[in-house]
């Protein structure tokens, strides 16, 4: 057996452990630790494919930016689900069925899809070819509306973050600018009128001791 066929079993079936383990586990924490896991093995798969470019990607974007930041959200959040949390069994069915659909799908494109595909042999110069290079002027020449529609949204999704981080908090702490430049002098200090208080009067000397 080839070494790449061993590498494609042990990263396939570490994939499919961390992802069942993914909607299993019953700490948010420990599910995207999971979830990690799972986008590193298929970052491998990629580079066994010799797609370094999207391998790196995922490695970088997701593992490097995005699942950190889901890491950071779920610990700050400090998410209790031990009451609310739902059996495991109780959408097993559902899941068995939409499971089942789509191994018969993957399975269809394997062994009815793949065959019938006949690479071209002896292409000149095909190895000079950048693979990175290629996928961004297909990126940016065919592709081009979806990728700034895919910008567009993504836009509207930081806005969408930012307007809902900065609600009104009853625990928070933030000062309005516009209210301390309208501020008056008399809004911060306030004169109260006072009786004025006499000194005690001192008190008499005690009799110094031997004098009657």
């Amino acid at each position: 057996m080839d070494y790449q066929i061993g590498f494609f079993y042990l990263f396939a079936g570490v994939l499919l452990f961390a992802a069942y383990r993914v909607i299993t586990a019953r700490n948010p924490v420990h599910a995207v630790l999971y979830l990690m896991l799972s986008f590193s093995q298929a970052a491998a798969l990629w580079l066994l494919l010799k797609a370094e470019f999207l391998g790196l990607t995922l490695v970088l974007v997701y593992l490097g930016a995005v699942m950190v930041l889901f890491l950071f959200v779920v610990m700050m959040l400090d998410i209790k689900l031990e009451g609310d949390r739902w059996s495991f069994w109780q959408h097993f069915p559902l899941a068995a069925v939409l499971g089942a659909v789509v191994a018969a799908q993957i399975i269809a494109v394997l062994w009815v899809g793949f065959p019938n595909i006949t690479l071209p042999s002896g292409v000149p110069g095909a190895e000079e070819v950048s693979n990175t290079k290629a996928l961004g002027l297909l990126l940016y020449t065919d592709y081009l509306y979806p990728i700034e529609v895919a910008a567009v949204i993504l836009l509207v999704a930081m806005v969408a973050a930012i307007a809902l981080t900065l609600r009104q908090r009853k625990d928070s702490k933030a000062i309005n600018p516009g209210v301390q430049v309208s501020v008056r002098a008399s809004d911060r200090l306030v004169v109260v009128p006072m009786n004025a208080t006499q000194k005690p009067a001192p008190l008499a000397a005690a009799p110094e001791e031997g004098k009657a």
